[in-house]
């Protein structure tokens, strides 16, 4: 698949930090004096977009760094729309992670989940915020789908604000 095509959030770490401006700082607060001393925060701006995800929490900067590109990943997902073709959905890494009995199987803290709520979140606004068409189209079934957007509670946040925008009852 075209490198423009896929989603920003599915993307290689290395190919998605070509487009990022990466920063380090002092953060505040509790965890010694490497931390009050040491640049361990970090913060990652993914240019094209102006999404970005920081991190300051860990005594470690290169932790730090993981977990703020986890969550540039996320507020990708949550963020850009219009990446997947639906005549090419679901994708492999979607497939890999769909059992043929339509259960989805993936830890929202796994390296893999924003990708996959990437195109979750793509398919249901595609298709009207409908779950039930959604899921047929994903191959899974709806419950698993909206369990899926319920491990991100900004991701159920913003599909109800939507839904509520359109008179459509909230996802629970």
């Amino acid at each position: 698949m075209d490198q423009q095509r896929v989603h920003p959030a599915a993307r290689a770490e290395e190919d998605l930090l070509k487009e990022c401006k990466v920063s380090f700082g002092r953060t505040g607060g509790p965890g010694g004096q490497n931390r009050n001393k040491v640049e361990t925060g970090v913060q990652i701006t993914h240019l094209p977009t102006g999404q970005s995800g920081a991190a300051g929490e860990r005594r470690s900067q290169m932790e730090n760094r993981r977990v703020a590109l986890f969550r540039l990943r996320i507020n990708l997902a949550l963020h850009e729309r219009g990446w997947f073709d639906l005549m090419q959905v679901p994708s492999e890494l979607w497939n890999s992670r769909c059992s043929r009995e339509g259960h989805l199987s993936v830890n929202p803290r796994h390296h893999d989940y924003p990708a996959i709520l990437a195109e979750a979140l793509d398919v249901l606004f595609a298709l009207k915020l409908d779950p039930a068409k959604a899921a047929v189209l994903l191959g899974c079934s709806p419950s698993q789908l909206i369990k899926l957007i319920k491990d991100e509670p900004k991701a159920l946040a913003l599909v109800n604000q939507m839904r509520q925008g359109r008179k459509m009852r909230a996802l629970r």
